[in-house]
């Protein structure tokens, strides 16, 4: 998930490129600092699998309800996406990381209240506050690593750093499931009634809140070392056109098919991911406790970790549209195996989907962003937007599971997302001309 790299001028405290490296810096503190922002706001993402089942069980919630978490996070970046953008434009790259730190770190202590209330939509609020925070991270994460190298490394540069995302994604879900599925009582809260449920729901949680309060420290740390370096690097701080939005771009196939891509991928993404504990509780599939089915998630994210890893050697020279086309195959392929199988087929065919989502999002938002020149940046706040695709998806995917009583019927959708996806990338495998030249 992230914002398609833009350049920047050199300004005060900022390191001078050469000539001969126009457009890119050369300074292996920046992409460790990069590549640390990827790991942050992908592992905090990724523990929405864990908190759902947990949540679920404590409010009796039906899929459709669970699914709300993706909902209220992921509407974070339609809301949020485009303001953020115009923040971190204004103040720089480095004080946008603290303030979307800080954000974060307030979304996890509203996990506290929550808590406390044992009310449902207080967590959904808190939701939403941590993913603002992400959505900043990212607006400051992404832009950079077209600072990191030249343009034609673009493909494979930006899946490299996804994979540090991915890295996020494959630890925190292990840790959090130990920390907060782990913790789930031999009552349910279908059993309790009145003060008794209130009071299980308040011990219940507090697994939640130790887990969220450790973060909110972690972060605090990390922006106070961001502001301690805050005058090493600022954004560009150019005045933004008349047509910043950029939705005219739309009009542009490439484009606009490209961004109806990243709505679906990040849904099918998100709903998959958000499923798999309660996928491996069914007695047809593994018929396991949370607890252990939680600990499946990892291997789900740690298949997109592998992928973007030998993803970002591949895509040097393999056709990025044609190796979308075949990923996005497999994973249809892999969907219709764990359908209709059983026991570990079903298990496994599920969790390999996260090795064929590897190269997806960077390879989509490439392919959609080719051509645009000076107006990429506009073309990545559109695509920003489109993330969206995390909190519609999972909803109707959970409204499906809930209509039919059966989450491998739920699975077509996802499927149906990945059909989209794969003509997306047999259309985008040629070459396309420049912007000026179509519109």
């Amino acid at each position: 998930m992230a914002l398609m790299p833009t350049a920047a001028r050199p300004q005060h405290g900022e390191a001078d490129a050469g000539p001969a490296d126009a457009g890119h810096i050369d300074a292996p503190g920046l992409r460790a600092f990069v590549m640390a922002l990827f790991f942050i706001f992908g592992g905090i993402t990724s523990l929405n699998d864990v908190v759902i089942p947990k949540l679920k069980e404590l409010f009796t919630l039906d899929y459709t309800e669970a699914m709300l978490v993706q909902f209220c996070f992921f509407t974070a970046y339609l809301l949020i996406g485009i303001p953020a953008a115009a923040l971190v434009k204004r103040i720089g790259y480095m004080r946008g990381a603290v303030v979307g730190l800080l954000a974060m770190m307030m979304g996890c202590l509203l996990f506290v209240p929550a808590s406390r209330s044992a009310a449902y939509p207080l967590f959904l609020a808190a939701a939403f506050v941590l993913a603002s925070g992400v959505v900043v991270v990212q607006v400051v994460a992404n832009p950079l690593i077209s600072l990191l190298g030249p343009p034609k490394t673009t493909y494979s540069r930006l899946t490299f750093a996804q994979a540090f995302n991915s890295l996020g994604t494959t630890i925190f879900p292990y840790f959090g499931a130990l920390i907060i599925l782990g913790g789930l009582a031999k009552v349910s809260a279908g059993q309790l009634s009145g003060a008794a449920l209130d009071a299980y729901r308040s011990d219940e949680t507090r697994a939640v809140v130790h887990a969220y309060l450790g973060l909110a420290v972690a972060l605090a740390f990390v922006a106070g070392a961001v502001w301690m370096n805050r005058n090493r690097l600022r954004s560009d701080t150019h005045k933004a056109n008349s047509s910043a939005i950029g939705f005219d771009l739309l009009r542009r196939l490439r484009f606009g098919w490209g961004t109806a891509c990243i709505f679906v991928y990040v849904g099918a993404e998100v709903a998959i991911g958000s499923m798999i504990v309660n996928y491996m509780q069914q007695r047809s599939v593994l018929g396991v406790t949370a607890g252990i089915a939680g600990s499946y998630i990892p291997y789900y994210w740690g298949g997109a970790l592998i992928g973007r890893f030998v993803g970002s050697a591949v895509l040097r020279v393999v056709n990025p549209g044609k190796a979308l086309a075949f990923n996005a195959c497999g994973a249809i392929a892999l969907i219709l195996i764990s359908a209709n199988s059983g026991g570990s087929v079903a298990a496994w065919s599920l969790l390999a989907i996260g090795l064929m989502n590897s190269i997806m999002f960077p390879t989509i938002f490439s392919l959609a962003c080719d051509g645009l020149g000076e107006r990429a940046t506009e073309g990545s706040g559109i695509i920003n937007v489109a993330i969206f695709g995390g909190a519609l998806i999972p909803v109707l995917t959970g409204k499906i599971a809930d209509l039919t009583g059966h989450l491998t019927e739920a699975l077509a959708l996802p499927a149906i997302c990945y059909a989209v996806i794969a003509a997306y990338g047999l259309y985008a495998r040629r070459p396309t001309e420049p912007l000026a030249a179509n519109i």
